[in-house]
This record gives C-alpha cells, sequence and structure tokens, in this order.
C-alpha cells in the first residue's frame, strides 16, 4: 500500500517520535514539530505513538491511496477533504482505494498531521524514520516529497485495533492562538545579559518573525543589552559571541542582542553564541504552533517547575488517550 502524492504541498515530510543519541556528533533529533498532535493522530488511527506521519507545512499535499486506508488529520487548523468533500479534524477518517485527499488553506499555526494506520513504511535511519532534510537522511530519500513521489504505508501491528471513540474530544485539541506564554529556565549564559537586557527579555513583547523553520523560530522585540567585556581568545566580536560550547534543544540565543532565536528540532548541536535560556521540553509543541506575528512572553521558571510540566503534559497525553479508549 502506498500514498501517490500528486502536489507535495509547501514542505511534507515522514516524520516520528525522532532520533535520540546522536546530537553529540551533530545529527539533531529531528521528529514531529508537534509531538503531541502526532501522536494523538497516530492513537486515533490506532497505531503505537512511535510511528512516522506525514508533517505538511502552511501548504498540504494532494495525494491519492492505492488501498483502502484509515487516516487521521490532527495539528493546525486546516479544510480536510476527501474527493472534494470536507472532513472533520481529530477525527478518524476512511479512505477507499482511488480517493483524494487534499486541504483547504491553514487557519492558524504552521503545521499538521496525517497519521494512517500502519504509519509511513520508509526505511529507518540512526533508529527513526524522521526526515533531517539538511542531512538528507531519514524520511523518504532524505527530502521533503515531490510529485510524483509514492511514499509506503506499513501493516498495522494489530490490524483492526482502533480507539472506541472516533473522535478526540475538544478538551484535548491543542489552541493555536496568536498570544503565548512560553516558560523558560534561564542559563546558562544569562548572567552576560545587564539588568536592563534581562527585564527585557522577560517583561518585553515578543512576536515570531517570517523566519522561522524545523531548525528554529527567529523573534522579533525590544531586544537586549549585554555587559561589556574584552571578548576571550576563539570568541567573535558579536556581544552574544562565546568561544563555542553545545546548544540544547530549546535553547535561546540573541546575536547582536535584537533578534533571539529559539533552536528547534532540526537545529545545529553547538556554536560560538550565548544561550541566555533554554524553553522548557513541555512548551516546545507550543512553539512548533505559532505563526508569525504570535506574540510571545516569556516566563522565567525554576528546573523542578520543569520537571513537573513535563509530567503534566505527560498526564494529559495519558487522559487523552483514555478519552478515545487508545491504549498507552
Amino acid at each position: 500500500m502506498a500514498f501517490k502524492i500528486k502536489t507535495p504541498g509547501l514542505a511534507t515530510t515522514v516524520q516520528d517520535q525522532g532520533r535520540t543519541g546522536h546530537y553529540n556528533v551533530g545529527i539533531p533529533q529531528s521528529g514531529s514539530m508537534d509531538q503531541y498532535s502526532a501522536e494523538l493522530g497516530n492513537a486515533l488511527v490506532g497505531n503505537t505513538a512511535k510511528e512516522a506521519v506525514l508533517e505538511c507545512t502552511y501548504l498540504g499535499p494532494v495525494l491519492t491511496t492505492d488501498m483502502d486506508a484509515v487516516i487521521a488529520v490532527t495539528g493546525a487548523p486546516v479544510d480536510v477533504k476527501i474527493n472534494g468533500e470536507t472532513r472533520p479534524q481529530w477525527t478518524r477518517l476512511q479512505l477507499h482505494a482511488g480517493d483524494e485527499l487534499s486541504f483547504g488553506v491553514i487557519r492558524g499555526g504552521t503545521r499538521y498531521y496525517i497519521a494512517v494506520q500502519g504509519g509511513m513504511d520508509v526505511p529507518e535511519v540512526l533508529g527513526s524514520r524522521s526526515t533531517y532534510s539538511l542531512g538528507a537522511i531519514g524520511g523518504f530519500q532524505g527530502r521533503k516529497l515531490e510529485a510524483g513521489d509514492q511514499v509506503p504505508v506499513g501493516v498495522p501491528v494489530n490490524a483492526g485495533a482502533v480507539p472506541d471513540a472516533e473522535a478526540l474530544p475538544d478538551e484535548f485539541r491543542p489552541v493555536f492562538a496568536k498570544e503565548q506564554v512560553v516558560r523558560i529556565v534561564l542559563g546558562l549564559y544569562d548572567h552576560r545579559l545587564t539588568d536592563e537586557g534581562l527585564d527585557n527579555l522577560l517583561n518585553g513583547e515578543w512576536k515570531v518573525t517570517p523566519v522561522a523553520d524545523r531548525m528554529g523560530l527567529r523573534y522579533s522585540g525590544p531586544g537586549v543589552k549585554w555587559k561589556e567585556r574584552e571578548q576571550p581568545f576563539g570568541a567573535g566580536s558579536d556581544p552574544s559571541n562565546i568561544v563555542d560550547a553545545g546548544y540544547a534543544v530549546g535553547s535561546i540565543q540573541i546575536p547582536g542582542g535584537t533578534q533571539p532565536i529559539i533552536l528547534h528540532r532540526d537545529a545545529v548541536s553547538g556554536g560560538g553564541y550565548a544561550m541566555v535560556g533554554t524553553v522548557i521540553s513541555a512548551d516546545m509543541d507550543l512553539l512548533a504552533r505559532a505563526a508569525p506575528g504570535t506574540s510571545t512572553r516569556f516566563v522565567a521558571v525554576s528546573m523542578d517547575d520543569a520537571l513537573a510540566a513535563r509530567m503534566e503534559l505527560a498526564k494529559l497525553k495519558r487522559k487523552a488517550r483514555a478519552a478515545i479508549g487508545a491504549g498507552s
């Protein structure tokens, strides 16, 4: 069984939970930007959380299937169409052989997901089917989909084992808002900011710019100020330069003290910019839902708060799966 791509959309890729354990050699984790939406799409069609999905950015693909298929479309709000007839998101849908799946104009957010029972059956690379386009590995031939591609679909692990409910209740569906509060843990280099610079970071209004992709999101706002110092040997002349360090996923950098950049799932693993904070793991999906123009405020929290938020997110996922009768 396969999906035949008639038109690929803007940037449609195969993604799963990502490849971990290789960041130390410069290979990022990749994987679905909005893990919550991808995981719940898999749950609706009876997959495990680890199965690969199609991630669609802004403009989705037009595809056909050569066999019957069970799908769900989750993530950013968009009109889902089967043979031109609009169908609901966050709901299990049936495709028959020859059916055409297409999409309207996205109404918020940036990315939505096509989960199919059995998952996208592309080869695993370093333990993951996720596409890392910059490195040309994983996914479908290491790249975004193109017209004419035939992407294979796997055989369901437990054929017919779909949840009791056909749709995810509204209370568990994420919100794609124009305003966000993003929690961060300060460090490692927040001490390099002046008091005014730190105040601007935490109390200023920042907006997502159009310069945002799988590697990171750039923000515009009041800017910050750095403490003056003599740059050490090996560091660049930019006030935010350091002599190199490893980057955590979610790191916040502010080159030149003006526009923060938050690293996301395809980001490089190290470099010469100071990290003034790191977005907590529980809010990384929130960043993935931020369209250009989204107003953002950063709130500093403790490591204990970050760990508690991660536990709360895991609890929410369990409740969502239970609400549709999906397994763990």
